[in-house]
């Protein structure tokens, strides 16, 4: 199998990185490749066998033109500042350019100690491996920005968490590793060389358009915001809490990474919170646009002795930039929610309609992503599904009065206006309690349950009868569900 490798970040940005190795696992099998994503890549492995695959990705043979490392980052975690963390479990075989010519890096995760695991044993279990494998493709599916799954591979060690679990590695594929913790890092112990180096890099990989701008380290960072402030209005029009939103979690890419404690929503709570580390919902479902906008204050911080070096006037000018956040990320989510509701002529103002309909859905306790495909049968005639998921059936009869009279001013009509919502308001998303029970069963070493969801939320728009009960929310007497870090 031929990587055919081109690894910038290691012939470039020595000093931003320790090499590292990883550790031998004592049976690799392969569980799990993904031929879709390799085919995009540009990966060919009609000639290799699964047993050569699992020696590749779980560590156990480095492949041709690698160059392992690993990144060192800071972050903010639960808004306290951790100065040196870093990758613990995870390390980068290099980066490839696919056909398109965007270059990507496969990284591998969970395959042992690093000089950044603090004592830990960087390795993963079998659970979060899948989890992340199965949420990520769900999320690429969506259309969400995401980092993705290559392969899932088990090592055959037991991992002692709580108790001994099955040892996995992950193949994970992103746009880069570089994330806002990576910036705040070399900020925190290098200054302003340093800093410029790494927005020079990024702007050159990322942005390369940014490189003409008066000052390519202030528009790095109005580019940022702009990602964040889509993906965040991505994840809150998908029911989904990302539970762990710390400034090392945060790529500049603008694509989701590191799937830990993340869930998704059934019935509608603004508060919603999953994770077992997150007491204060500080990174609850209606937070993430608040903690986004701080985590990108944070990213500011970290840039302005690049951002100060080019003009001392633009500092004033970057405060700008993140005070506008909450207006940018408003007109964003409100666009989105536009689409999500069939509201395609964009004329009047939504703003109340949109504001009033989170209020009825939390007070009337609706599944949240059933709710948006109701309203799709509602304009071909079928009230059905919408009076399932209501306690009453005119429990929202103002809201959809409104709705209904925006609804007549578009130019398209009503079988048209829900086959674009059927469009992007998902009907199969990782359900909680069918994404643990089907971990459970693999972890007992029933991998069919987990392939049949994932072939589900591969294709999460298009109906089918006997994908029914994974369109059900969980059930309603249903113990609350808690989710883990996963290290």
């Amino acid at each position: 199998m031929d990587f055919a490798f081109d690894n910038s970040f290691h012939d470039v940005m020595e000093g931003f990185y320790a090499p590292a190795e990883a550790a031998k696992p004592s049976a690799p099998k392969l569980l799990i490749f993904n031929h879709m994503l390799a085919k995009e890549l540009g990966l060919e492995v009609t000639d290799t066998t699964d047993e050569q695959l699992a020696r590749l990705f779980s560590g156990e043979e480095m492949p041709e033109g690698a160059d392992p490392l690993v990144f060192a980052y800071a972050g903010h975690q639960f808004g306290h500042f951790s100065p040196q963390l870093g990758d613990g479990r995870a390390l980068l075989l290099g980066e490839i350019v696919a056909p398109d010519g965007v270059r990507f890096d496969i990284q591998l995760k969970g395959s042992g100690p690093t000089a950044f695991s603090r004592n830990g044993d960087g390795k993963a279990a079998l659970g979060p491996v899948l989890r992340e494998f199965l949420i990520s493709e769900a999320m690429a599916a969506m259309g969400v920005p995401t980092t993705r799954a290559l392969a899932a591979v088990a090592t055959g060690d037991r991992v002692q968490r709580e108790r001994a679990h099955p040892g996995a590695v992950l193949t994970r594929v992103a746009s880069s590793h570089i994330r806002v913790g990576t910036f705040q890092f070399f900020a925190a112990h290098f200054g302003a060389d340093h800093v410029t180096q790494l927005s020079d890099y990024s702007i050159r990989r990322h942005f390369p358009d940014l490189a003409v701008a008066a000052n390519p380290h202030l528009a790095l960072l109005d580019r940022v915001i702009g990602l964040q402030c889509e993906l965040v209005s991505h994840w809150l029009g998908a029911g989904f809490i990302h539970g762990v939103m710390n400034t090392d979690n945060v790529a500049i890419s603008g694509e989701t990474i590191d799937y830990g404690p993340c869930a998704f929503m059934d019935r509608f709570s603004v508060n919603a919170v999953f994770s077992s580390i997150d007491a204060n919902g500080r990174y609850a479902f209606g937070r993430q646009p608040q903690i986004m906008h701080w985590n990108m204050a944070r990213f500011a911080e970290a840039l302005l002795p690049a951002i100060h070096r080019v003009s001392p006037d633009d500092v004033d000018a970057a405060k700008a930039v993140v005070d506008a956040i909450p207006g940018r990320f408003r007109a964003i989510w409100h666009a989105r929610v536009r689409m999500k509701l069939g509201l395609v002529n964009g004329a009047g103002d939504d703003s109340e309609l949109i504001d009033t309909l989170f209020d009825e859905l939390e007070k009337h306790d609706v599944d949240y992503i059933s709710f948006f495909r109701s309203l799709a049968m509602l304009l071909r005639g079928d009230g059905t599904m919408l009076e399932g998921l209501l306690p009453a059936p005119d429990a929202m009869a103002p809201w959809i009065a409104e709705w209904w009279g925006r609804i007549a001013q578009a130019a398209a009509g009503p079988i048209e206006l829900a086959a674009a919502m059927d469009r992007v308001n998902p009907l199969y998303i990782p359900r909680n309690h069918q994404v643990e029970a089907a971990l459970a069963a693999a972890e007992e070493g029933d991998l069919a349950p987990w392939l049949r969801l994932l072939d589900v939320v591969r294709n999460p728009f298009d109906e089918r009868r006997e994908w029914a009960e994974y369109a059900l929310p969980a059930p309603a007497d249903s113990a609350p569900y808690t989710t883990f870090c996963g290290t």
